[in-house]
């Protein structure tokens, strides 16, 4: 598998426009896509996005643990959420903090072309090996209603990942041909879906 970078992070939600204003208000993004199903958002629609699919609440935590934006200035970023909401600095160059539904939300100053961008998920798992992905020691638990729907990683050729996936007898749940995209939906770790899209030579989203 050669994945290039985060596309994407699907999470299931139960309201997904409190969660769509606040990234658009106070994280540098804007609404992508918004249909029946879900709604697209990300600062550049090529790089690192959210994708926020409605479903049933409550929703469980599940193995995510968080998602993490990477930005130029963690300072400035810092200054442009509101005043009433707790942010934690464990580390220099980090910051952290909640929003609803169990949605915890990183900020990673780092070098970078587009602001946030994504820099990492962070999930919980047994097995701590992974690639865009931080695994923090910790049980993810069987929920019924995770909050995470699935990632998806940048590749070159999903053909070439579905072939491979085949011949290593990895478990393939789905694969998608749609407009802007190509993919296959694969079951990694702690059954988190991995998507391994393509984007087409026709990719019209801005």
């Amino acid at each position: 598998m050669r994945p290039q970078t985060l596309d994407h992070v699907a999470l299931w939600v139960a309201e997904r426009d409190p969660i769509a204003d606040f990234v658009t208000a106070h994280l540098g993004m804007h609404v992508i896509e918004r249909t029946d199903k879900f709604t697209l958002v990300g600062s550049d629609a090529r790089r690192g996005k959210l994708t926020l699919f409605e479903a049933e609440g409550p929703r469980e935590r599940g193995a995510l643990k968080h998602i993490a934006l990477r930005v130029s200035d963690l300072r400035a970023a810092i200054a442009e959420l509101p005043e009433n909401l707790a942010v934690e600095q464990p580390r220099e160059g980090e910051a952290y903090f909640d929003l609803s539904e169990g949605l915890r939300l990183g900020l990673v100053e780092g070098q970078t072309d587009v602001d946030y961008d994504l820099d990492h998920a962070a999930l919980f798992s047994r097995n701590q090996t992974a690639t865009f992905v931080e695994l923090h020691e910790g049980d993810p638990g069987e929920p019924e209603r995770p909050l995470l729907n699935h990632l998806a990683v940048l590749v070159d050729s999903a053909e070439e990942h579905i072939s491979e996936a085949e011949e290593l007898g990895v478990e393939i749940d789905d694969v998608v041909d749609a407009p802007n995209t190509y993919a296959v939906f694969l079951w990694g770790p702690e059954r988190v879906r991995v998507e391994y899209v393509e984007h087409k030579a026709s990719f019209s989203l801005t």
